[in-house]
């Protein structure tokens, strides 16, 4: 009678660990978030209105005022951290950031990495040219050379690989075919070359329509030649815990529904861009 009782004893209490073990895996990283007061968050320096450094050398941004934003609703502090993006959209934290801003797209081929809040930003792709190309249409760049930032959806809209698959896509046909793609590591670096003039190391480049905006207004001789696609953007986090995401996206709604992501919108961009339009 003893024996049978320990044995079952034994039997649940591997059975609890079991389930406990389980319930830790899944909310491991909500707790060390809570555990350690801070949230880590991956951002750009040279992200313009998303994330860049101000004056002040501090990190200042649309994104990051929604990252502290998101912080304060964990009852936390945010800590920014800041690798390239590519290293960012390759996957593979490791533990380094719990999550990252940068308006990323939520593409199926993306939630095989990663898990998304819901949307806290929509854009759209733009077409930029030197303000001294004769370029007038998309056409007009069939055969030219392109700059893409590398792990976006530019550069696979650049390559014609573009899949489409993210929650209200509209499939389009590729307005043009570029001779050739050069891809950076950020927007920023192709504007450089851009600015150097028409066709002396670029001919366009595809990046975001907000960034485009804050590259001209910055002073860069560019023109917007027209836009592409529009996309909803949300906070990627990697795979596997289930209630950290969550804590994510209420706070995104609790931002939405109050008005901070519209005021922050116009307060950077000039424009609404947190409901789609």
């Amino acid at each position: 009678m003893n024996t049978i009782v320990t044995i079952i004893t034994a039997a649940s209490l591997s059975i609890a660990s079991v389930v406990c073990s389980t319930s830790v895996y899944a909310g491991e990283v909500l707790q060390r978030v809570l555990d350690t007061k801070t949230l880590k968050v991956a951002v750009g320096t040279d992200w313009g209105a998303m994330s860049s450094l101000n004056a002040n050398n501090e990190l200042d941004g649309y994104d990051i005022e929604v990252a502290k934003g998101v912080a304060k609703y964990l009852g936390v502090k945010a800590e920014f951290v800041t690798p390239g993006w590519d290293i960012i959209a390759a996957g593979n934290w490791q533990g380094r950031w719990d999550m990252s801003m940068g308006q990323m797209t939520a593409t199926k081929t993306r939630a095989e990495k990663f898990d998304f809040s819901i949307p806290y930003f929509y854009e759209r792709a733009a077409v930029v040219v030197h303000k001294d190309s004769k370029a007038s249409s998309f056409s007009d760049l069939n055969g030219k050379v392109l700059g893409v930032a590398s792990g976006t959806l530019a550069e696979d809209y650049a390559n014609q690989t573009l899949k489409w698959d993210w929650i209200g896509a509209h499939p389009d046909d590729y307005e043009f075919k570029p001779g050739e793609v050069k891809v950076y590591t950020t927007s920023n670096i192709a504007f450089d070359d851009l600015r150097l003039g028409d066709g002396t190391r670029l001919d366009a480049i595809v990046t975001d329509g907000t960034i485009a905006e804050k590259a001209i207004k910055s002073g860069y001789p560019f023109k917007v030649l027209g836009n592409l696609f529009a996309t909803p953007c949300s906070i990627p986090m990697m795979k596997g815990d289930k209630e950290f995401n969550e804590k994510v996206s209420a706070a995104l709604k609790s931002m939405k529904d109050d008005g901070t992501l519209s005021k922050l919108s116009i307060k950077w961009y000039g424009s609404d861009h947190s409901v789609e339009k």
